[in-house]
């Protein structure tokens, strides 16, 4: 069965949201462990000012 556009384009954002989240809960980690937000940032590639 063919996929529709819509559901693939939901499909690859849910993906995407979910790799974020993923990021976030990984920094949120090595912060814990006393990491700093430089090196978190640089490991997880989000930006400083996200971290």
């Amino acid at each position: 069965m063919r996929e529709s556009v819509i559901y693939q384009q939901i499909k690859t954002e849910g993906k995407e949201e979910g790799s974020q989240e993923k990021a976030h809960e990984i920094a949120r980690n090595f912060l814990a462990e006393g990491m700093t937000v430089e090196a978190v940032a640089r490991i997880t590639g989000l930006t400083v000012e996200v971290v």
